[in-house]
């Protein structure tokens, strides 16, 4: 009899597609009104204005239309991660990569936690001023040939880049996309709460970085010898690594000075990774073939992130998540305030699930969350806080969640494997999260 094996990622989406379809059938269609933020230029909801509507079927067919829609509709994603992914695919195959991690490896091999924290610092700034998730997918395998090198299980490297970039967010008192936009739509000035978030944050950070370089070291048999002498860095690799570490370092200047989109930064890396490919002696033909390889080994990656849109898709064309979002809501009127806002926390947990967009669950549920925390008298900064949280911690876990998926998939981490290793130190930072909201009511009152 064969082994049950967990499922691969395409079916766990493919699950979820047919979860949110089924609840179509179940939870009734609803709707609040919704009005547009002249600060903002928003679409946010009228507190007290849902109401019941007619049932929205949503037919077999139209379910399985979501997903090509869902895939089409991520496209800009896509084909980021498309020519991103191929332009690191190209920087690795010019041999620049290997030769530059191995040099660090010697720089640091006798100070190697100290190289994993600088690792987990940086990304959790990306995650705190730009949300990097999607970003990271394209790193894949420098994160491989990073892991193998420091002898680390491939599962802890990713905690402290994607997770950290993740933590970073949950906890920044500057991420534009969660605490910024929070408070902006909580009516609340953007420097209230900076204090409060930053200590959260120093202690979030470093309980994670702790945990991941803890539970990091590898269990798989190594037969070579740590003490290496790395090969020289000759002049056309380390003006591929100069590129390469530009291209990221661009990348956030244009996100954060210049407005940049998708297409900007997919355009940069196209330029990048052909560049590369030519320094490195590749050729005009063997710079093409290589990128176009690059393609195929991101392609599942691209097609995840769209999988995981189709599922708010399948939901959004049935009309219940302002159900779902007011039957979680609702419950918490006239409970003490501890239990009030813990009780907000774990329903922005769960909301998260079939609502996987940042920004798009901050404008659903703050003008929401609001009302409530003025009835209770607490502060409105525990709506804001609690969402924050909520949002990015979530996003290490749910599989809705196509950035995260995508990047295990791309490191060859099954979604099993990712969520047993990271379990216990998810849960230690949500106890941070659960014990900064108590703090915050005595804090912010």
């Amino acid at each position: 009899m064969k082994k049950l094996s967990f499922p691969h990622p395409l079916i766990i989406l493919i699950g979820f597609v047919l979860l949110s379809w089924v609840l179509t059938f179940w939870i009734p269609s609803g709707s609040y009104d919704r009005i547009t933020d002249e600060t903002t230029g928003r679409d946010v909801v009228v507190q007290g204005s849902y109401e019941v509507a007619e049932k929205q079927s949503v037919s077999f067919q139209e379910m399985l239309i979501a997903i090509p829609e869902g895939i089409i509709l991520g496209s800009d994603i896509v084909v980021l991660i498309l020519l991103i992914g191929g332009a690191f695919y190209v920087v690795e195959k010019t041999g620049a990569l290997q030769a530059g991690v191995e040099a660090l490896i010697f720089r640091f091999q006798k100070r190697q936690n100290l190289l994993l924290i600088f690792l987990s610092l940086g990304f959790s700034f990306a995650g705190a001023t730009i949300s990097m998730q999607e970003e990271i997918i394209a790193m894949a395998p420098i994160l491989v040939i990073l892991a193998k090198n420091l002898r680390m299980d491939i599962r802890s490297i990713i905690g402290l880049t994607l997770g950290s970039s993740l933590a970073g967010a949950a906890f920044s008192p500057i991420n534009p996309f969660n605490s910024l936009l929070g408070q902006q739509l909580a009516e609340l000035d953007l420097s209230e709460g900076l204090v409060f978030r930053m200590i959260v944050y120093v202690i979030g950070i470093g309980l994670w970085t702790f945990l991941m370089i803890r539970n990091g070291k590898s269990k798989e048999p190594f037969t070579a010898s740590f003490e290496f002498k790395p090969s020289p860095i000759g002049w056309r690799h380390a003006v591929i690594l100069f590129l390469s570490l530009g291209g990221i370092i661009a990348m956030g200047w244009g996100i954060t000075q210049q407005d940049w989109g998708y297409n900007e930064m997919s355009s940069l890396f196209f330029v990048i990774g052909i560049s590369c490919g030519l320094i490195g002696k590749l050729g005009i033909n063997g710079t093409a073939k290589t990128y176009s390889e690059g393609f195929g080994e991101m392609i599942f990656a691209g097609v995840i992130v769209g999988l995981a849109r189709s599922v708010y898709l399948v939901l959004e064309k049935g009309q219940i998540i302002d159900t779902v979002i007011f039957s979680l809501f609702n419950p918490l009127e006239g409970l003490p305030d501890l239990i009030a806002v813990n009780g907000l926390f774990l329903a922005q947990c769960l909301i998260h699930i079939p609502v996987p967009s940042t920004s798009g669950q901050n404008v659903l549920t703050i003008p929401l969350a609001v009302p409530l925390m003025d009835l209770l008298g607490i502060s409105r900064q525990l709506a804001v806080l609690a969402t924050q949280f909520a949002v990015s911690m979530m996003d290490m876990i749910t599989p809705t969640n196509g950035g995260m998926m995508a990047v295990i998939a791309a490191a060859g981490v099954k979604f099993n494997d990712w969520i047993r290793f990271i379990f216990k130190s998810w849960l230690a930072v949500i106890a941070i999260c659960l014990i900064s909201l108590i703090i915050a009511l005595i804090w912010f009152s």
